[in-house]
């Protein structure tokens, strides 16, 4: 499900790191945090009633010797680029400077939607300010104090106004798998590779209105959606070199799939880089794959040493399969829909009842949860609560008896008995009086 995208620009210290607490705050929103890059805050999902849409944040325009720095500027192209909506936020108490010019006419280029948000309007003082910014010459403004919660309501109102519903999006059932990893690594090489593959019949389909494209592959008969980062193909490779905004298509298209290819750069060795964004897979219940590109590339190549290597990196990961290809020379490309196909089954699997708890009381049988102050841990019935990923909740006689350890336990058995490969898998206890 492709999500609305909203972005906020603006100068620095106009307050946009408060307006985007708040807009993702619990007051007005749930907020599914990003790991690995909560020091920049720069992505959150929103919910605001019945609806949901992508935030993204951006760094503060500065006008310099040469208007402003041409990274900065970079980062804001792309995320206006990759938004539906832009809340162009402004300091109401400094009034219109030269800065909110230059951005403003960034803006007038994009032909995006813009809403002004006139930040900082919680005294009198403030007003004397507030109505230069229509000199700016766009049609929305909204009166705002972020930090007081002033006009939140009325903001958020008119970012939604156009939006579908939640309910009113269209869910395609097929299973969408994406390839993500940092600038650089071969993802583009491995989509190539992929969609040219001869096994494989491909048809294209237009995507949002940011120039995505969803590939459709039928392999074995059966059709998978390819997403491709939003437009990173046509962009070219000046915006490649913003990390933090790769991250940021990375992001989305992660939201939207079942399965993520996790491409790692054989010559290179692992960064943390990798493991950020492996770790928001993880996070949002996404199937995993870890694909080593450019393996034609290692001098001495030995799978059995990097798999090593690869386990001992990604600790969090250790079902997810590894494979070992090199993208631009075809060589081992066949390994990798298999298994993309055995992770796309793992991650929608559904367990008997009746199985599955056979198999956690031989497991309860075989090690007894140690007591606690005289207490012990008693399973009563487990069921399978969802999938993509697979989830269990446990009835228990008291879920504060459980620790992490037996948890772990638990979870490699299930792992033991079923093929969980490639699949996070979410345990869940409730007490038996629990509703």
């Amino acid at each position: 499900m492709n999500l609305p995208s909203v972005c906020l620009v603006g100068r620095p210290n106009v307050g946009k790191s408060t307006l985007f607490n708040k807009m993702v705050g619990s007051k007005i929103s749930i907020i599914e945090d990003t790991p690995g890059v909560t020091r920049d805050r720069i992505y959150s999902e929103v919910t605001y009633q019945q609806y949901r849409f992508s935030l993204i944040d951006t760094g503060g325009i500065d006008v310099g010797q040469e208007l402003f720095h041409r990274e900065i500027k970079i980062q804001a192209e792309i995320a206006i680029a990759e938004s539906d909506v832009v809340v162009f936020v402004v300091d109401g108490k400094e009034g219109l400077t030269e800065n909110d010019k230059v951005i403003r006419d960034l803006l007038r280029k994009s032909g995006k939607r813009v809403i002004v948000a006139i930040n900082k309007v919680d005294h009198k003082s403030s007003m004397e300010h507030a109505y230069d910014f229509y000199e700016l010459g766009f049609e929305e403004y909204y009166l705002i104090s972020a930090e007081h919660n002033t006009g939140m309501y009325e903001l958020m109102e008119a970012v939604t106004r156009d939006f579908p519903t939640y309910d009113e999006m269209e869910e395609d059932t097929r299973l969408k798998f994406c390839v993500i990893g940092r600038p650089n690594v071969g993802k583009s090489s491995l989509i190539n590779a992929l969609v040219n593959e001869e096994r494989v019949i491909v048809s294209e389909k237009a995507g949002t209105t940011r120039d995505a494209i969803d590939t459709v592959l039928k392999y074995h008969g059966e059709e998978f959606v390819l997403i491709d980062t939003a437009g990173m193909r046509k962009q070219g490779k000046i915006f490649e070199s913003i990390e933090k905004y790769s991250l940021l298509r990375s992001l989305k298209a992660i939201d939207r799939s079942d399965v993520c290819l996790l491409v790692i750069n054989a010559e290179e060795g692992i960064i943390e880089h990798d493991k950020h964004i492996a770790g928001y897979a993880l996070e949002k219940g996404k199937g995993i794959l870890l694909v080593v590109n450019k393996w034609d590339k290692v001098e001495n190549p030995n799978i059995k040493e990097y798999t090593e290597l690869l386990r001992n990196e990604f600790q969090f990961l250790t079902y997810a399969p590894i494979v070992f290809l090199s993208a631009l020379t075809k060589k081992r490309l066949h390994t990798l829909m298999p298994e993309v196909l055995r992770v796309c089954e793992n991650v929608k699997r559904e367990i008997p009842t009746n199985v599955l708890n056979e198999v956690i009381e031989d497991a309860y049988e075989l090690n007894n949860p140690p007591s606690y102050k005289g207490k012990r841990l008693k399973i009563y019935f487990v069921s399978q609560t969802g999938k993509k990923p697979p989830k269990f909740t446990f009835r228990v006689n008291n879920k504060g008896l459980i620790h992490f350890s037996y948890e772990r336990y638990l979870e490699n058995k299930l792992r033991e008995n079923f093929d969980f490969d490639g699949t996070p898998i979410v345990l869940q206890f409730k007490n038996k009086t629990d509703e």
